[in-house]
């Protein structure tokens, strides 16, 4: 036998490892929380860290896993992105939601998840602001950060996306190269850009952080709009823009043709009226609908 897979249950905890040539290992339960391995491999592997089999004769099953460099490799398993979709009935995709601060991003991400919610679906919000608490905590707003901050968000929404979820990221991300580099990370289609065209004034005016303020006192470098550059989106999916006093939506399907969908939404400044971001919202949900992802692959 050139190979042996050691399978054990102990206590709530279930191990699975493959290892190499049985001949060379030797197992014994030392105690109900690891496990203990006599012969080329000698290590004591605890179940709160990742068990890792470092013999040379260690193989797996042919299609179990796909060399990519090095020691790294993409482990497949048999429950595939098609099986998590078919379960909850949507497909997994990621609403990537762009603009200057202040354009209405985090409500709009809220409200295309309430939307969402009332429909039966799956979404999840990555808000730039509450990344920041935790997965991003140790970055700057430094150029090379904010590029490492997106990428992240990206990485996350793209698993989000596998998982079979509708993900809603909703950042700055004012460059075009980072947005691009997000994009390319999921299948084509599944990456659904809506640019909110607020102008700079309109933002300016609205400043609900107050960080407009700090930023033309000097008190914030490198603020986006200020003395930072935002680059808007030259072919997106979904374009929610301010036009005198009128509030346009239209949307574009990316890969054949146009959708003649443009809806006029009276611009309402009432912050307690939510008639506005609601229909936003409903543009976005209807590009969904029309492409397919509200229902399983």
């Amino acid at each position: 036998m050139d190979f042996a897979a050691v399978t054990r249950c102990v206590g709530r905890f279930y191990v699975s490892p493959a290892f190499g040539e049985s001949r060379n290992l030797k197992l014994s339960l030392s105690d109900s929380r690891s496990l203990k391995f006599h012969g080329k491999s000698q290590r004591r592997l605890s179940f709160f860290r990742p068990i890792m089999a470092t013999d040379e004769s260690v193989s797996a099953l042919p299609g179990e896993t796909q060399q990519i460099n090095g020691n790294i490799v993409w482990h497949n398993c048999p429950i595939t992105k098609s099986d998590r979709q078919e379960l909850i009935k949507q497909k997994g995709c990621v609403i990537w939601i762009t603009g200057l601060s202040g354009s209405g991003k985090s409500s709009l991400a809220c409200a295309v998840s309430r939307a969402l919610y009332n429909r039966g679906k799956l979404t999840y919000i990555l808000d730039g602001d509450n990344v920041r608490h935790g997965l991003n905590s140790d970055l700057s707003f430094k150029a090379e950060d904010r590029a490492e901050n997106i990428r992240r968000v990206g990485e996350v929404s793209k698993l989000f996306a596998d998982a079979g979820i509708i993900c809603i990221a909703s950042l700055i991300s004012p460059y075009r190269k980072e947005r691009a580099s997000c994009r390319a990370l999921l299948p084509q289609g599944d990456f659904i850009e809506v640019f909110m065209d607020v102008p700079l004034h309109v933002c300016e005016a609205r400043d609900p952080k107050g960080l407009y303020k700090r930023a033309r006192a000097g008190k914030i470098k490198g603020f986006t709009g200020i003395d930072d550059p935002y680059e808007p989106p030259l072919d997106c999916e979904v374009r929610i823009y301010f036009s005198d006093h009128t509030l346009f939506t239209s949307f574009f399907e990316s890969l054949a043709y146009y959708y003649a969908l443009q809806i006029v939404i009276q611009n309402n400044r009432d912050e307690n009226s939510s008639s506005s971001i609601s229909e936003m919202a409903e543009i976005v949900v209807s590009y969904l609908d029309q492409n397919g992802y509200l229902k399983p692959s």
